[in-house]
């Protein structure tokens, strides 16, 4: 067999099993109708007070022979298996629900998909998810990867400006982490950049990491962007966040993601 035939073959093996569906798929479809995932809030704190000002809503699923899942394995099961749109659906109504119950003040924060902007529907249905249960929209930001952004940048920039101008906010997650395309910068209708955790991790002790920082500061400052550290596991960390203007943060030293029932809205990180 040519080294020609080899490749084409390989190619499309690998395309046959990117289109077959992931074994478990009916799994998570029976977990959703059965209401089994697990949503989980991480607080998010002001820098100015240390208050907690709103919290990111993440998902877990606890399968009974591949064990939790969650993040970006749980979105591929569900893109394998054509009900992304059903478990992002899911996950939004939940959060919606609960976060309904915390002061108002507070924000929710709900991560979007490349599926999620790949709908052609996704804001209209976003926005008629809101009105129904009464959300007020200033009170969703959503957080975009530069991954969900790659597949066509003009197309998801038109849904999230129209989500902008009903007054949801827009923050663009892990900064830092991918090729940072600055056309992101340009082109969307940006609120908030929030710095991926390899952007906090060298901040106390690193020279570099140091200045990597204050670098995007100071260009959020210029364009007008809330910046939010992700990340946050020292004191040292949290301290030099703050100090060199993060007005938001959030990490495991404020507190881990836990079930709704045990998110206390009303506490402050104390230290």
């Amino acid at each position: 067999m040519s080294i020609p035939t080899q490749v084409h073959d390989r190619r499309r093996r690998q395309d046959r099993r990117r289109s077959e569906p992931h074994p478990i798929t009916e799994d998570l479809a029976e977990a959703l109708t059965g209401d089994e995932l697990e949503l989980l809030f991480q607080p998010q704190f002001s820098a100015e007070d240390h208050a907690v000002v709103g919290a990111e809503a993440l998902v877990r699923w606890e399968h009974p022979d591949h064990g939790k899942l969650a993040g970006d394995a749980l979105v591929a099961i569900a893109q394998s298996g054509g009900i992304a749109r059903r478990l992002s659906r899911h996950i939004t109504r939940a959060a919606l629900i609960a976060a309904s119950d915390w002061p108002p003040e507070q924000r929710l924060s709900i991560n979007v998909t490349a599926m999620d902007l790949f709908d052609r529907t996704f804001a209209e249905d976003l926005l008629a998810m809101l009105a129904e249960l009464d959300f007020p929209p200033e009170r969703l930001t959503l957080e975009i990867t530069e991954q969900a952004l790659v597949a066509d940048l003009d197309r998801s920039a038109e849904k999230l400006k129209l989500l902008s101008a009903h007054g949801l906010r827009i923050a663009l997650d892990d900064f830092g982490a991918g090729f940072c395309n600055f056309r992101y910068l340009k082109v969307l209708p940006l609120d908030a950049l929030k710095l991926d955790r390899s952007m906090i991790e060298g901040i106390a002790n690193d020279p570099r990491d140091l200045a990597v920082l204050r670098g995007i500061i100071a260009m959020a400052r210029a364009l007008d962007l809330t910046v939010i550290a992700e990340g946050i596991e020292t004191d040292a960390q949290r301290g030099v966040a703050v100090q060199e203007g993060c007005a938001v943060w959030q990490g495991f030293l404020g507190g881990k993601p836990v079930p709704a029932k045990d998110f206390d809205t009303k506490s402050a990180f104390s230290f």
